[in-house]
């Protein structure tokens, strides 16, 4: 994958495995926590460059039901990623420690609860509505039965995705039923990234596939508009 679309793609590559590391706070402390987040915020902010064509395109052109879910996944990505912003600047006690205080910490904790919980299944949507692009720029593939076989490990991973979402209780944070996280600090490193990727998993299939229905209905009602 070359050009602006490969640097895009990067770009997301490397936020979403900052938002896995940042997601187990508990192996790495709190100061690489926040250089970690800083990283991902700065390329998040590159994102945000590399994309201002789609902003400025925002008003033009009518609106597909595609069109309409990359807008709302990528407007409450953007909201995550603002809460994250401003949440992990307030908090900070090493990157951004020379900054002067303002208060507000039981405001920014929540906020930091709900960007990153948020934020992480966000990117993975992100990512699963491009996640064809991906496969064709890997040369995944393509025939009959490789897009059975990819459907089937689809299924396996998410369903294994939706049992860590359960278990790891994603939806109390989600709506902010509890201001305290529950971290294991005994947890197995390779388990907890294998349970997160599976939860990420999950994400990218439901895109993946939502999105496919979305461009078929699109091209549905183009068709009968038409006739």
């Amino acid at each position: 994958m070359k050009g602006k679309a490969g640097l895009k793609w990067t770009m997301d590559i490397l936020m979403t495995i900052a938002l896995l590391f940042l997601i187990g706070y508990q192996f790495w402390g709190e100061k690489a926590h926040e250089w970690i987040g800083t990283g991902m915020l700065l390329l998040f902010l590159a994102h945000q460059i590399c994309n201002w064509n789609w902003y400025q395109k925002l008003f033009q052109g009518p609106y597909t039901p595609m069109r309409i879910a990359q807008l709302v996944i990528n407007s409450l990505t953007l909201a995550a990623m603002l809460m994250l912003l401003y949440s992990g600047i307030t908090m900070s006690r090493y990157v951004f420690a020379f900054l002067p205080g303002s208060g507000g910490m039981a405001l920014a904790r929540r906020l930091h609860i709900l960007g990153s919980y948020w934020g992480y299944l966000l990117m993975g949507l992100h990512l699963g509505l491009h996640w064809s692009m991906i496969l064709n720029r890997l040369h995944m593939p393509a025939g009959k039965g490789g897009k059975i076989t990819g459907f089937i490990m689809g299924l396996l991973v998410a369903g294994y995705g939706l049992y860590v979402f359960i278990q790891r209780e994603f939806l109390t944070y989600m709506l902010l039923r509890s201001e305290f996280v529950f971290l294991d600090y005994e947890e197995s490193r390779l388990l907890f990234i294998l349970n997160h990727l599976a939860l990420l998993g999950l994400c990218i299939v439901l895109a993946h596939y939502g999105s496919r229905f979305l461009k078929n209905a699109g091209r549905r009602s183009k068709k009968e508009a038409v006739d």
